[in-house]
């Protein structure tokens, strides 16, 4: 294996590594130190941990009730194994170092989250009324693959209301940024949004490439 390879799979497992495991340990902090609707300030009050937990998607998006939940664990865990696949196979074949890093960053959140809907609800009881227990001597709080993702980050930058004349949301109360996020979140965000302007770069490169060709053909 060459240096350049070599290079890429430490950046790989480095920042997959790193990024899961402060994941879990705010995670772990929270969930034990806090119950659920507790807010401790950050910044004043418009940079907060506020302690929620969701059943579904990334920002506290949810799908389907118990069965979306388990079809949901299923696919985050063929999707990150798929990903990590897919990240080893294009190092052996050269792949872009920005390409290496977003899809590094999406595959970190996945897994994530994937740790918490696998594991949260047989190490964790409820944080309903009070902080968790890990591992509690009655079990935990939901079978394999169907824990709740825990979220914290939450900055409420500022509330207004609507003009009554806006079509549809008039007169409406709006948050800005009213979703509760967590570091995987935030690692599938950043992924996601660097992949689509890699893809939009590389796909003007490319145009502009056979631009010249058709040019200096002429």
């Amino acid at each position: 294996m060459d240096i350049q390879k070599k290079r890429q799979y430490a950046w790989m497992w480095g920042l997959i590594g790193g990024i899961i495991v402060a994941d879990q340990i705010l995670k772990i902090w929270v969930k034990t130190h806090m119950y659920i609707g507790e807010d401790i300030p950050l910044i004043g009050d418009w940079a907060l941990l506020h302690f929620v937990e969701n059943e579904g998607f990334a920002f506290g998006m949810s799908f389907g009730g118990t069965t979306g939940k388990l079809i949901l664990s299923l696919f985050r865990l063929l999707a990150s194994g798929a990903l990590i696949w897919f990240l080893m196979r294009q190092i052996g074949k050269g792949i872009h170092m920005s390409l290496l890093l977003c899809l590094s960053l999406i595959t970190a959140g996945a897994v994530g989250n994937l740790i918490d809907c696998c594991f949260y609800g047989l190490i964790f009881n409820e944080s309903t009324y009070a902080v968790a227990q890990m591992f509690p001597p009655e079990g935990g709080y939901a079978p394999f693959l169907l824990g709740k993702v825990v979220d914290m980050f939450y900055f409420p930058l500022f509330e207004t209301t609507l003009p009554e004349w806006l079509p549809i949301w008039g007169g409406d109360h709006f948050e800005f940024f009213s979703a509760i996020f967590n570091i995987a979140d935030a690692a599938i965000t950043v992924g996601a949004f660097w992949f689509i302007i890699y893809t939009l770069v590389s796909a003007s490169k490319k145009k502009k490439k056979k631009k010249e060709l058709k040019e200096k053909e002429a």
